[in-house]
């Protein structure tokens, strides 16, 4: 899988770590990024492995695992075209505090750590612009967390809903009937509620005709009625 340098640029570009850096300065970054590919159902890495690479997906989806010690599974995110992530491996050796595994079929570039780390030494600005891009992200998390602890379940699932419509417009879907490839269990975990709980408001969304579900998949007909149960 060839990448051209202008390919990665572009790319690194769309992600919001790397917002602050300037053409140079992406080029540069570039250069150190290897192309990757994966199959569909591939772990990419393990919640405890050794974290010395960040990832950018060109292509595909990823979910993101935290596992119990009693088996079960949590999903706290889905990843795609355009997202990072394993990040903080630019900065330090620690390990993974996730799983990522791929839904279809992916393509990314990898940027090794030790990579960015010689050329946030050589460069001095790379790295007060990634520091500062990251604290962004931080507080933006801190407040997405702080508002959901105050939210209902319906409103959580809701707004996991809205977000999947708009990662699938930002792939090329239109503003109304937007498929969106999710199970009523993925929905769940996402929105940190029982598979029942998201069922049943799920259910209510289905009979006001805002959604229509499916086999692995939900058609959202009116994704801004969405926002009437966000609360």
């Amino acid at each position: 899988m060839a990448t051209s340098t202008e390919d990665t640029v572009a790319l690194l570009a769309r992600v919001p770590t790397f917002e602050a850096l300037g053409p140079e300065e992406l080029s540069r970054v570039a250069e150190v990024a290897v192309p990757r590919r994966y199959e569909p159902g591939r772990v990419i890495f393990r919640e405890g492995d050794a974290s010395d690479t960040c990832y950018v997906l060109k292509r595909g989806h990823v979910r993101v695992i935290r596992e119990h010690a009693d088996g079960r599974t949590i999903t706290l995110a889905n990843f795609g075209p355009g997202d990072i992530f394993g990040e903080l491996a630019m900065f330090e050796d620690e390990r993974r505090s996730a799983t990522i595994e791929t839904l279809d079929g992916v393509e990314a570039i990898a940027i090794l750590g030790s990579d960015m780390r010689r050329l946030m030494r050589e460069h001095p600005d790379i790295a007060v612009k990634l520091v500062i891009s990251l604290g962004r992200r931080l507080r933006a998390a801190n407040e997405r967390i702080a508002s959901q602890s105050f939210q209902t379940v319906q409103s959580r699932v809701a707004n996991v809903v809205m977000q999947l419509v708009k990662e699938a417009q930002d792939e090329g879907a239109g503003e109304r009937d937007v498929l969106v490839s999710a199970t009523q269990a993925d929905i769940a975990k996402l929105a940190g509620s029982s598979r029942e709980s998201a069922s049943r408001f799920l259910a209510v969304l289905e009979r006001a005709g805002v959604i229509e579900q499916g086999r692995g998949k939900l058609t959202v007909h009116d994704p801004s009625a969405l926002e009437r149960y966000v609360y």
